[in-house]
């Protein structure tokens, strides 16, 4: 039930949010909403592979 949730949570990020590794953002350059997003993208998709 969990990993479901967090699996579509990813997919609707994958879509919504922008890419960064795509646009190969420098993450030393980055603002603080830009790491807030990468490090939300990065945790949901941690937790969707668990």
């Amino acid at each position: 039930m969990k990993n479901r949730f967090f699996k579509t949570l990813s997919k609707i990020n994958k879509k919504i949010l922008p890419s960064y590794s795509k646009k190969q953002l420098d993450l030393q350059k980055a603002s603080k909403l830009q790491l807030a997003i990468f490090g939300w993208k990065l945790w949901v998709t941690k937790k969707a592979l668990d």
